[in-house]
């Protein structure tokens, strides 16, 4: 079964198992379709996590971009002060180096039944004869055409000017011809040689060109990564550490709901929804201190998730009033002696998410992004580049001079919010599911967690769920469409209620205990599950 965020991404790797390919081979597969047809949020300009779950258990693979060497402290400062985000995403300063060919490539290596040529061949025809434009992709393209200013992209995305329509057909030849050529020569000639020129040009451009360097590409790897895990009632709940912060704050709100035992309630309780948006409060607060790369600072993952530290975070929780004040990061086990600030700095949902499950049992779980819709709106060889690098603290300081700890630095990488999860019993995959969204994504990743774990929802349900979203900043945002009862019964227990529009991406598959597998896909946006 694959779970990908357009029909035609998920027909193509579906097409490629019942050929005989992998999970992995699918999930090149519909990656590579997705830069075709939903460009908007992920390609090969961007990067991603994996979770694989293999013969030899759980893998996380890290892919997320890299400041380049020549990165500051002060990147996206001018004048003393941090530069408007619209215009810090719009330039070469927010380009970090792409890790989305090195981790296809490092799945392939590990986990492929054919050949790597052969997973390119469906995009390339794509890109080549056209496809027609779905309407989400002409919503985006009229939203933020002029973030698609620049030559390369105006060419492709607004042909005379305008934004495609829905119906119209998009080809894109010089995205074919990238294509095939990482097809016949490997990963590597996406980071060597002329691509890795013309990604170079393109981020060293103007106005404010960034430092990228043929060295900073050539030099990228993938890192695999130690899994993190929690408990979540009967269940060991994975997903990604640091750089991304998905796993540690999924966790957290998972965990110190569990405290009050959630499965006494229901999902149109009032009540469910106050612990769940109170346990987000307090998560968010420890992501904006703590969370960061841990190749450069401290983070005490372990300790963020002790259970006597869970503990003592939910006894500031009243299971019938809500707080009044946003909160205060906690003091958990392990932290570093000097201080960090938090860092408040917004994360964008330009991003997909893949779930897919093979008949030989290889399950994965795989969040992918350029960052902003239409990342950097900066194109290279026909695919559009990243504006990841704004993920990180456009400050290095807070205003008492307490360091940040997702500053730039040279080769650091900018904390994520992507939340590719796994979700065990006994050993035993049982769900998939993760989600585009922005920071809201670890709140996206535990409210379907709470609606399949707890109360046994299909995949179906789980994504059809109203959105209740807390984010620390003093009031809970409700997605439109959530029930009568639970709106008044929020504003009986103290919230402060916004209406919010919160398009996320859930793509969830559910193994049942006979191996049935149960798809799901957000009808936000434009997915489908296919299952054989």
């Amino acid at each position: 079964m694959i779970v990908a965020a357009h029909p035609l991404a998920a027909q193509a790797g579906d097409r490629i198992m019942a050929g005989g390919g992998s999970a992995a081979d699918a999930v090149i597969t519909a990656l590579l379709v997705l830069n075709v047809v939903e460009p908007q949020s992920s390609g090969i300009g961007g990067g991603g996590f994996a979770l694989v779950h293999g013969p030899d258990g759980l893998a996380t693979w890290d892919a997320r971009e890299t400041a380049p060497a020549g990165a500051t402290p002060d990147l996206f400062m001018e004048n003393g002060e941090p530069l408007p985000f619209r215009s810090a995403v719009a330039s070469g300063l927010s380009i970090g180096v792409p890790g989305l060919v090195r981790l296809m490539e490092a799945l392939h290596a590990r986990h492929s039944k054919l050949p790597w040529a052969n997973l390119f061949q469906p995009a390339i025809l794509l890109a080549r004869n056209g496809f027609e434009v779905s309407p989400r992709l002409a919503k985006m393209l009229a939203r933020y055409a002029d973030l698609l200013t620049e030559t390369d992209a105006a060419n492709v995305f607004l042909p005379g000017g305008k934004p495609m329509a829905a119906g119209a057909i998009l080809k894109q030849s010089r995205l074919a011809e990238t294509f095939d050529l990482i097809a016949t020569h490997g990963g590597s000639a996406f980071y060597t040689g002329p691509l890795a020129e013309r990604i170079v040009a393109s981020a060293r451009r103007g106005p404010r060109p960034g430092t990228l360097s043929l060295h900073d590409l050539s030099a990228y790897r993938v890192i695999e990564r130690p899994a993190v895990c929690h408990r979540y009632r009967r269940y060991r709940v994975c997903g990604m550490g640091p750089p991304s912060s998905g796993a540690t704050t999924t966790g957290q709100i998972l965990m110190l709901l569990d405290r009050f035992k959630p499965d006494d309630l229901a999902l149109d309780e009032p009540r469910l929804w106050h612990l769940f948006a109170s346990a987000s409060r307090l998560a968010y607060a420890d992501r904006a201190r703590y969370l960061a790369d841990g190749d450069f600072v401290q983070v005490p993952v372990e300790g963020l998730l002790d259970p006597a530290y869970m503990d003592s975070r939910a006894g500031l929780i009243n299971p019938f009033e809500a707080a009044k004040k946003k909160a205060a990061a906690g003091d958990p086990p392990g932290r570093a002696k000097d201080l960090h600030a938090p860092d408040v700095q917004p994360d964008l949902p330009g991003t997909t998410h893949l779930s897919v499950i093979d008949k030989d049992g290889l399950a994965i779980s795989l969040t992918a992004s350029i960052e902003g819709v239409f990342g950097s709106g900066r194109m290279a060889a026909g695919f559009l580049l990243n504006n990841q690098l704004t993920d990180f603290s456009f400050r290095a300081t807070d205003a008492d001079g307490v360091p940040i700890a997702n500053a730039p630095a040279p080769g650091k990488r900018p904390r994520s919010s992507m939340a590719p999860t796994i979700a065990y019993l006994d050993n035993t995959p049982v769900v998939l599911t993760g989600s585009p969204g922005g920071g809201r994504i670890p709140e996206y990743v535990a409210q379907s967690l709470v609606a399949m774990l707890t109360f046994e929802a299909d995949p179906a349900t789980a994504t059809a769920l109203p959105h209740v979203s807390q984010l620390n900043r003093g009031t809970v945002s409700l997605e439109p469409g959530m029930q009568a009862n639970v709106i008044e019964g929020l504003k009986a227990l103290g919230h402060e209620i916004e209406e919010a529009e919160m398009t996320s991406g859930l793509h969830i598959i559910r193994i049942l205990p006979d191996g049935t597998l149960l798809g799901g896909a957000d009808p936000r946006r434009e997915g489908t599950a296919i299952g054989r």
